[in-house]
């Protein structure tokens, strides 16, 4: 096999496949590698006549048919496997070729998995890929991080099969170590939250507005022509539109309410109790996943447990004030995120750009979004702001549309419809805008039953008190 593949994707299954197919249409030869035959053989299956694309059957194989300095772009399921793939790798690699880890994996995995390959003089670049199997094929949002010469020697490929955004790559070095797959954890964070917030939507629709599927797809739809045009709001249009061909009915309807995970959602909430980051959106939604899953449970309670009566509802001007909810909920879930990439790029000093990330987010990815424009021109304007809300469009739209958010919230407590997310989301803004609030009381009681101390009001900060409460 000659040694001139300009790169070797390992690992093939729908993303790794398409991923694969991706370069190899944009000119780039590539090695193709996978322990079953079968997926390697379906990938070589799919290749145009005119793509570069050669099967290797080991990897001693697949590294001798790269030219150096060698590239291999893992597409392999988070934690273990990843490891155990990298063993059977790294005895066929010389000083200076690199590895990118372009799967889910857990950030403090992957700054790990750079120290060690560091030893063996091996660059190691984790990378975020964002778009599912049409974006793999197509043009996904990539997060790469980690060694800054290594994405230099990338670069080439990877801006060629991202997505484009006003003649624009969605790919950029995210930032040093972790940083590409922290950012893509947070991304996917934001991703349930945004999930969740458009689930509460549908279920306000369909339980308190008594909207058929086809009202709601129609509703959707007008939605995604306004501020929250976006990839989630276009598909649940979709979604809602569409009739299970066996029953006749709406599709959704023939779908168990069980929502699964592979896990970055709750890897963002638990980093973000780390960094003591409030993330209260994205916590709800995985939280909302988790009820989700006690089917049997729920099953059993709903024969015993009811909520409040049924009422009619004035709807006058309710879908608007549904619409504003979602789009203020939504912006609050980008700034738990954002918050949290801050916090972690401060502590890591990776060099992240916000703006820089907004930008590579709004083609190709999950959670891409007009008013990710938005947000791209708040870090432009000011690039240390300290949270999203604090930026005057966006936090003028809360305040300029907080009394329908307000409305949505309670009155889906008064029907008895949970909104995990979005009352979330109200209670973050309403918390991160008050100078005062009520954790003075806390603090009396942690310094009444263990003398954990406290500062006053009226003397400098960094001064502790104890007061004899007998």
């Amino acid at each position: 096999m000659h040694s001139n593949s300009q790169i070797c994707v390992v690992g093939l299954a729908v993303m790794g496949q398409n991923l694969a197919l991706n370069i190899a249409r944009n000119g780039f030869a590539v090695t193709a590698w996978d322990r079953s035959e079968a997926a390697l053989q379906a990938t070589l299956d799919r290749c145009a006549d005119d793509f570069q694309m050669v099967g290797a059957k080991t990897p001693a194989e697949a590294c001798a048919s790269l030219s150096r300095p060698r590239k291999l772009l893992l597409l392999i399921k988070a934690g273990e496997p990843v490891d155990i793939t990298i063993a059977q790798f790294l005895p066929h690699l010389d000083p200076g070729d690199m590895i990118v880890d372009a799967g889910n994996s857990h950030p403090d995995d992957t700054e790990r998995r750079a120290r060690e390959l560091a030893s063996h003089e091996v660059r190691f670049v984790g990378m975020g890929v964002s778009g599912g199997e049409e974006g793999a094929l197509n043009g996904p949002s990539l997060m790469p991080g980690g060694d800054a010469d290594a994405f230099q020697e990338l670069a080439p490929i990877l801006q060629q099969i991202a997505a484009r955004v006003e003649d624009e790559p969605c790919v950029t070095h995210v930032g040093a170590g972790a940083a590409g797959h922290f950012v893509k954890m947070v991304h996917n964070g934001i991703e349930y939250g945004d999930m969740q917030l458009i689930a509460e939507c549908f279920d306000l629709m369909k339980h308190v507005l008594g909207m058929d599927h086809a009202q709601m797809a129609a509703t959707f739809a007008e939605w995604n022509d306004g501020v929250l045009e976006s990839f989630l709001v276009e598909i649940t249009a979709q979604i809602l539109g569409s009739q299970d061909a066996e029953t006749g009915s709406p599709m959704v309807e023939v779908i168990l309410d069980k929502a699964g995970q592979k896990g970055t959602g709750r890897w963002t909430s638990e980093i973000a109790l780390r960094y003591g980051v409030p993330v209260p959106t994205m916590q709800a939604a995985v939280e909302a996943r988790y009820l989700s899953a006690m089917k049997a449970q729920r099953l059993h309670a709903s024969e015993s447990l009811s909520g409040p009566p049924s009422a009619p509802v004035a709807t006058d001007g309710l879908l608007d004030a549904l619409r504003d909810a979602l789009y203020c909920s939504k912006i609050c879930s980008y700034a738990q995120g954002l918050d949290l990439i801050t916090k972690a790029n401060n502590d890591k000093r990776w060099g992240v750009d916000l703006g820089e990330v907004a930008r590579i987010w709004r083609g190709g990815c999950i959670i891409r979004a007009r008013f990710l424009q938005s947000i791209q021109a708040a870090y432009r304007a000011e690039q240390s702001l300290p949270n999203l809300l604090l930026d005057p469009q966006l936090g003028g739209f809360l305040q300029a549309h907080q009394t329908g958010w307000r409305r949505v919230v309670a009155l889906a407590a008064e029907r008895g419809v949970p909104v995990l997310a979005m009352a979330a989301s109200l209670s973050y803004f309403d918390s991160y805008r008050r100078a005062s609030l009520p954790q003075n009381l806390t603090q009396a009681q942690r310094d009444l039953f263990g003398a954990h101390t406290f500062e006053r009001t009226d003397k400098p900060a960094g001064e502790w008190f104890h007061h004899d409460w007998e």
